[in-house]
This record gives structure tokens, C-alpha cells and sequence, in this order.
């Protein structure tokens, strides 16, 4: 099955991503997640498939994570808020995501790559 690839263009991160996976021959689609961020329903499946905890979903190292507190309003608000506001902003969440309807990286690594992607 086709990848599809959830990244922000100009994140250095996804780049590597991109490259690794082009260089690799990986046949993939490439959504702009801050143009077209998963909805709650594909969050929720990618939470789940991945085995992480949501909490892994949040990019806390970014801008907007910051600029709306998320770190503190995380530790009153329940879970399932958590996935509202996911969904309701692209550059939340931690990226790039990738899957094949089943399988899901989250963020990039080469190992985890190598291990998830090649000979699929």
C-alpha cells in the first residue's frame, strides 16, 4: 500500500524524512499537515496502530504548543480535549507521520525508519 506522509514543507525534520524515503524508492503522498491536518477520527486510528501514548502526538517543541499552553492546560484537561485540539491545528502535532493504513511512525528516525519501511 501507498505511504502517505503528513509534513510541513519547510520542517527540516520531514525533510529528512522526504529524502530518506525518496532515496529508498519508497513510492509515498505528501499532505501539508498545517494546511490539512488529520481529522479526530484518523488521529484517534493512528494512536491507536501505533501503540504511543497521545501525549507522543503533540509537537512540544513548536511555537503554537507553546503560545497555547498546551504543557499546562494538558495536565487538568482530560484526553479526549487532547484530540480536539490536535485535530483543530496541524502544527501541534508531531511530525512527520507516517502509514500505510496500518503501520504509523511518528516523527523521524533511521532506525525506526529502516525497520517500518523497507521491505514492505
Amino acid at each position: 500500500m501507498l505511504l502517505t506522509m503528513y509534513s510541513y514543507p519547510p520542517c527540516g525534520t520531514c525533510r529528512k524524512a522526504k529524502k530518506w524515503l525518496e532515496e529508498r524508492s519508497i513510492p509515498f503522498q505528501e499532505i501539508n499537515i498545517a494546511e490539512n491536518p488529520p481529522d479526530r477520527d484518523k488521529l484517534k486510528q493512528f494512536i491507536q496502530n501505533s501503540g504511543l501514548s497521545i501525549s507522543k502526538f503533540f509537537n512540544t517543541s513548536g511555537k503554537r504548543y507553546r503560545e497555547l499552553d498546551i504543557k499546562n492546560k494538558k495536565m487538568i484537561e482530560p484526553e479526549e480535549k487532547w484530540l480536539d485540539w490536535l485535530a483543530s491545528d496541524g502544527m501541534l502535532i508531531k511530525r512527520p507521520i507516517v502509514f500505510d493504513g496500518e503501520k504509523i511512525t511518528v516523527g523521524f528516525n533511521e532506525v525506526m525508519f529502516e525497520k517500518a519501511w523497507t521491505n514492505q
